[in-house]
């Protein structure tokens, strides 16, 4: 939530998890983040019901839109993972892409909460992922899942110290994957909230070079935006990512 009334509130304001139904946040409290969410998955339906009402064979812009998103996390997903993941991780993967990238946009209009600014939206998505790898790795390998801790092709006299680091590598996926897109998420929305904070407070300064110093801060800030359009994509990219390269370990431990 990228705050217009900077003055009335701190930059830690936007991050506040309020409840709208309900006097106290609590499992069954309806809060701005579960609106928030609610609306980045309505956008994220209503994009993929606009592009695929009128298919045809020659794609008209809308249909052209939706294919283009399809193939580009298909190759994402078929370059970690291959055809077999494909098959397995594609609905999954494209799921997640499309929900992170719809809340981190709607995350850059004023007033609306931005869901992946919170650390437990995205490490509730990295258990998730993390889950599914163990539960499949297990599923398809058996005991073979094991080879994960133990690369091929290293000396005998190293293999304790790489299954340790392996190890410990493996079990801080979850805590590594929830960071990237929640501190970048965060960061950019608090720089933004800081920088335009000091654009109408330069201008009520009732100083005519103070005032005229607002044009950096203002500046500044309008640059800022249009990079967080690209974080935005860029964070929902990433983590797709890096949940493909993930759940291909599910398939092919020890490679």
């Amino acid at each position: 939530m990228i705050g217009v009334g900077i003055l009335a509130s701190s930059p830690m304001h936007q991050f506040n998890v309020e409840p709208i139904f309900g006097d106290a946040i609590g499992a069954l409290t309806f809060s701005n983040a579960s609106a928030a969410m609610v609306l980045a998955v309505a956008a994220s339906i209503g994009f993929l019901l606009y592009t695929t009402a009128k298919l045809t064979l020659v794609p008209n812009r809308a249909q052209s839109a939706g294919e283009a998103l399809f193939g580009f996390v298909e190759g994402m997903v078929r370059s970690a993972s291959g055809s077999h993941g494909v098959k397995l991780f594609f609905p999954l993967v494209f799921t997640l892409f499309l929900f992170i990238f719809s809340a981190n946009i709607l995350g850059m209009f004023p007033y609306h909460f931005t869901p992946t600014a919170q650390a437990v939206v995205p490490a509730a998505m990295a258990i998730i992922v993390f889950t599914t790898v163990i539960v499949v790795g297990f599923a398809k390998n058996g005991l073979g899942f094991f080879k994960l801790f133990a690369p091929s092709g290293v000396p005998i006299y190293l293999m304790p110290l790489i299954i340790f680091i392996e190890i410990i590598s493996f079990f801080s996926r979850p805590l590594s994957h929830t960071i990237r897109l929640w501190a970048n998420i965060f960061a950019g929305h608090l720089l933004l909230k800081v920088l335009a904070g000091f654009v109408p407070m330069m201008l009520a300064s009732g100083n005519f070079a103070i005032g005229l110093g607002a044009l950096l801060p203002l500046a500044l800030t309008v640059a800022i935006v249009a990079l967080e359009f690209l974080v935005a994509f860029l964070q929902a990219y990433v983590f797709a990512l890096l949940t493909s390269m993930y759940l291909n370990d599910a398939l092919h431990p020890g490679h």
